[in-house]
């Protein structure tokens, strides 16, 4: 009964007319269940392609940041953090999400950083080499956990005064474990950044922190913070914008899908990847050249795992609610302008949308394919990076890993 997914795409780009009705056609007389079946991603061993990176590496990198966390600060922190368990607040989510979910909710960007650090080394090491070695490998830790403070810090719960009782006691409490933790991430992190005594590399940092902290204040967001995705737009095209956050325009990107993912997707964290992967090639003493390839294939990577991560989420039948402002919802708003109802009716709290009507709803357009089109491209690209810095076993696993999904 289903189209696949190679046969919809040669059909869409040969005869529009012909697969919008052949889609509209097939989709319509499909059930929910059997479109959950039909659209969910294919099993992948991600736990297998991690440890055979780690392999390439030679050691384990699932703990990188296992010196912080048995820290007596740390320590004291999480005696605090027990009182939450429990709870509903959402840095118990989140902490849920780094220590108990799946691989994929977290990727692996420090175990990148390592390859492709190591894609570059000469096979003969020395005394120099190695001080390289060991301050990339602080480079990842520091990144690793920059991004899980920033995490932390998405947790925080925004309780009005008016609103402040003896059922909300939990939740105040929760946002100041939540400051604390991430606070305590990021200033290590910090002092990590600062004994790497390089000033380049602590500019080109700072400038994923700036992005980080303008990513909480970009469009239009609930109480929570949370995400809305800006209204459908019908004019202009919808190219894929550059990625100088300095010259991102609010007005210019939202309500065109494209733009307006990538641009929320750069300022929340593949910044950070991507500077991550050039202050790699700096530390190595490598061009200009080289340093401007790695931010490329780092952000590349970076949004190729954000497209499947949202794919997987929306297609998955986990009951949790979705990112409104993910690249499957802004492809289906673009489609049926009419699903921004759901968005008008709930701009106060996202939580109050009827995730379950509008996942329906969108499952009902092209969305989950443009998103898979999303995902393959960058993808490509990030390979593409990967493959004219170098050939060897790091480039073939990293090669595996964009692949994986």
């Amino acid at each position: 009964m289903a189209v696949s997914y190679a046969v919809s795409r040669v059909l869409r780009r040969s005869s529009p007319f012909l697969y919008q009705r052949r889609y509209e056609s097939t989709v319509a007389s499909l059930t929910k269940d059997e479109i959950m079946i039909l659209l969910r991603p294919p099993f992948t061993n991600w736990s297998d392609k991690i440890r055979d990176a780690e392999k390439v590496i030679g050691y384990p990198t699932s703990f990188m940041n296992l010196r912080c966390l048995l820290s007596d600060e740390f320590a004291n922190m999480a005696n605090y953090l027990r009182k939450l368990v429990g709870s509903n607040h959402l840095v118990m989510q989140t902490a849920k999400n780094v220590l108990y979910g799946d691989s994929k909710n977290l990727q692996p960007w420090g175990l990148i950083i390592l390859l492709l650090s190591k894609s570059i080394r000469p096979a003969s090491s020395n005394i120099q080499s190695k001080k390289v070695e060991e301050s990339q490998r602080v480079l990842a830790e520091l990144t690793e956990m920059i991004r899980t403070g920033h995490l932390i810090h998405q947790g925080i719960i925004n309780v009005p005064f008016s609103k402040r009782s003896k059922h909300t006691e939990s939740a105040i409490f929760g946002n100041k474990i939540a400051i604390l933790l991430g606070d305590y991430l990021l200033v290590t992190a910090n002092a990590m950044l600062a004994g790497l005594r390089n000033s380049d590399v602590s500019y080109i940092i700072s400038t994923a922190l700036k992005d980080l902290s303008e990513g909480e204040f970009f469009g239009e967001r609930d109480e929570q913070n949370q995400p809305i995705p800006g209204k459908p737009k019908k004019i202009g095209e919808d190219f894929e914008i550059a990625f100088d956050t300095t010259s991102i325009s609010v007005d210019d990107v939202m309500g065109r899908p494209r733009k307006e993912w990538t641009a929320r997707s750069v300022f929340n964290g593949v910044s950070l990847l991507g500077r991550g992967c050039q202050s790699a090639m700096v530390l190595d003493k490598q061009s200009r050249e080289m340093q401007n390839c790695a931010y490329q294939f780092g952000c590349h990577v970076g949004l190729a795992w954000q497209a499947a991560v949202e794919l997987q989420q929306l297609t998955s039948e986990s009951k949790e609610h979705f990112c409104l402002a993910s690249a499957p919802v802004l492809f289906a708003l673009e489609g049926n302008p009419e699903l921004y109802k759901f968005i008008d009716q709930s701009k106060t709290d996202v939580k109050d949308v009827d995730y379950e009507d509008l996942k329906f709803n969108i499952l009902k357009t092209d969305a989950v394919d443009r998103t898979k089109a999303l995902y393959e491209e960058h993808a490509k690209k990030a390979t593409s990076y990967i493959e004219s810095i170098g050939q060897n076993d790091a480039v073939d696993m990293i090669r595996k890993l964009i692949n994986t999904f």
